[in-house]
């Protein structure tokens, strides 16, 4: 996939699902490294008796440093969005959970080109979905990189009705940072600025004791 190509599926669906005025939720926040703990150097010992040798307390693995894409290459230690217990459950705060979930994922494959996890819950029938996939995976080949295009969903809401054919509607207003397009060589090839946020609509279902999306599609406005 060249440059060019993977660039041209984007055009005209600003993210895929992100354009038609559905984003997703994914507040990527930094990990920061903990200080070393300082080891044990003395033990209280009674009057006339040898102090033991102290055992130094294990000095703790320091956690990744989350760090962003810029002009000097792709994000690195991108915190792997979880999926939360109440996700799991066929309620309205689940599907509601859920659905953040689902554009945390989005989002993360834009700042590392992983769409494992969103495809596994994801039809391959939803189309603007396959399509800003096609994005993430095109624009981290090679060399390529992207910078910025973080989405967030400031507002999920469900009214948890079940239609006869079994989906539940979830109405999501989605937020997309700028985006940059670098190529292997460093260079920039292009950039897409902050757009409006937008609405979309996620028609997902409950089955074998998970959710699955169907499909989103653009709330005309």
């Amino acid at each position: 996939m060249t440059s060019h190509n993977s660039r041209s599926s984007l055009d005209g669906i600003r993210f895929g699902v992100l354009a038609f005025v559905v984003g997703g939720s994914l507040l990527l926040a930094g990990c920061s490294g903990e200080a070393p703990a300082d080891p044990g150097t003395s033990l209280s010992t009674a009057a006339g008796s040898t102090s033991p040798s102290a055992t130094p307390t294990p000095t703790p693995t320091p956690s990744a440093v989350y760090k962003p894409a810029d002009a000097s290459g792709p994000a690195q230690n991108v915190p792997v969005p979880v999926l939360p217990e109440v996700a799991k459950t066929e309620t309205k705060e689940g599907l509601e959970a859920f659905a953040k979930y689902w554009f945390e994922l989005l989002s993360y494959g834009y700042e590392t080109g992983d769409t494992e996890a969103v495809s596994a819950i994801t039809s391959a029938n939803c189309a603007m979905c396959e399509r800003s996939k096609q994005v993430q995976t095109g624009w981290h080949e090679d060399g390529r990189w992207l910078a910025g295009g973080q989405v967030t969903t400031p507002v999920v809401n469900t009214s948890f009705k079940k239609a006869s054919d079994g989906q539940y509607q979830v109405a999501v207003q989605v937020s997309q940072e700028a985006m940059s397009y670098y190529n292997a060589d460093g260079s920039l090839d292009s950039t897409d600025p902050k757009p409006a946020d937008a609405g979309s609509l996620m028609l997902a279902v409950f089955r074998d004791g998970a959710w699955y999306v169907n499909t989103i599609e653009p709330i005309a406005g």
